[in-house]
């Protein structure tokens, strides 16, 4: 997991091929302005989705998990709390993991709280359970999926 402002989004370049692409999307100009959706930047290997919605209370979320994809998260307006937990550490799965959706769930309490800004960023790996839109008001979020493995 990493959290950090937008500003310094070169150092993470190098972690993986994907990240320039996404920084990239992440750094346009119009960002704030895109709809909310889903942007195709490769194809299912890298995408990114945008949305404006009502933040969550942290009694009414889980933990997730993903195998396929790492998830860059950028707060655009308001403050996500996030939680964080290694995956290695979850021992109470809420259902199966499910394929389709890349998701797995789990009951744990997150380890660790980040209070993300907007202008900063969370990057979570398939090792990392995390717990996003936890926040009392609204939140303007752009979250880019970058695959692990070729797909």
């Amino acid at each position: 997991m990493i959290l950090d402002i937008l500003e310094n989004a070169h150092r993470y370049l190098v972690m993986n091929k994907g990240f320039a692409k996404a920084f990239q999307f992440l750094l346009r100009p119009d960002l704030k302005e895109l709809p909310v959706g889903k942007y195709e930047i490769d194809g299912e290997r890298l995408y990114a989705m945008v949305s404006i919605g009502p933040g969550r209370r942290k009694e009414d979320a889980l933990l997730e998990t993903h195998e396929k994809y790492i998830d860059i998260q950028l707060v655009l307006a308001g403050t996500d709390e996030m939680g964080w937990k290694p995956k290695l550490l979850c021992k109470k799965p809420s259902g199966e993991y499910n394929h389709k959706s890349d998701l797995q769930f789990f009951a744990d309490e997150p380890d660790t709280w980040l209070s993300t800004k907007s202008g900063a960023f969370a990057i979570f790996f398939p090792e990392d359970a995390h717990m996003p839109l936890i926040s009392s008001g609204q939140l303007h979020k752009v979250v880019v999926k970058i695959a692990v493995a070729p797909i």
